[in-house]
């Protein structure tokens, strides 16, 4: 795992790679954000474990979870591989919280597969967090998120942002997140972009902007 622990810190992001990816490749994210000199934040990017990824011929490549199909939305996410992520996510939020940075003091952020366990994690961590950046992503077992959502997740800042031509996650499964979000009371600011699955410039200006709004600055 990579730690940006700049001295001073009071506020914390941590960062949830994609499938495939590793944390030192959302590094080059976090240094283009260029976040303000007197606003320290700990960046935190761990690593998924190696895995088979089923729709990958079975290849091992760091995956928060296995998928087995993209169409059926049961197969879309492992959901006892997500779970077990998730509380590793959510093991880390407790050891941060025990190093003295408050809840409200913490951004949890996912692309994509990097998403999906950052909303499942966040929406369900008892303490409210300062806020959920989901990028490019969809939600892991959605019919059981209205009984399983913390009372704290009630009043979390959410913001979604996916690419309006990606190919891997379509806008459509985005749109899907949102709408049930929105179904069950929660409110997520939503972004699109002229994009394929990835990062655009524009959009780091809106993730930084987003960023300072919940870190209050």
């Amino acid at each position: 795992m990579i730690d940006l622990y700049p001295q001073g810190a009071r506020h914390a992001v941590i960062w949830l790679h994609g499938l495939g990816d590793s944390g030192a490749g959302l590094a080059p994210l976090v240094d283009a954000l260029d976040m303000p000199a007197d606003l320290p934040v700990r960046h935190l990017l761990p690593d998924a474990p190696e895995r088979p990824i089923t729709i990958n011929m079975g290849y091992k490549m760091r995956g928060w979870y296995d998928i087995k199909s993209f169409e059926d939305p049961a197969e879309r996410a492992v959901e006892s591989h997500v779970r077990e992520s998730a509380s590793q996510i959510n093991t880390l939020l407790d050891q941060l919280v025990a190093e003295g940075f408050a809840p409200e003091h913490i951004v949890l952020a996912g692309f994509s597969q990097g998403g999906v366990i950052a909303s499942f994690t966040a929406l369900r961590y008892q303490a409210q967090l300062a806020g959920l950046l989901c990028m490019s992503t969809y939600l892991a077992a959605p019919d059981k998120l209205a009984d399983e959502m913390s009372e704290a997740a009630r009043s979390l800042p959410i913001c979604y942002m996916h690419g309006i031509y990606d190919d891997v996650v379509s806008l459509s499964l985005g749109w899907d997140a949102k709408n049930r979000l929105e179904e069950i009371g929660l409110a997520p600011e939503w972004h699109e972009y002229p994009m394929r699955h990835e990062i655009c410039r524009p959009q780091l200006g809106d993730i930084r902007s987003w960023l300072l709004a919940r870190l209050g600055a």
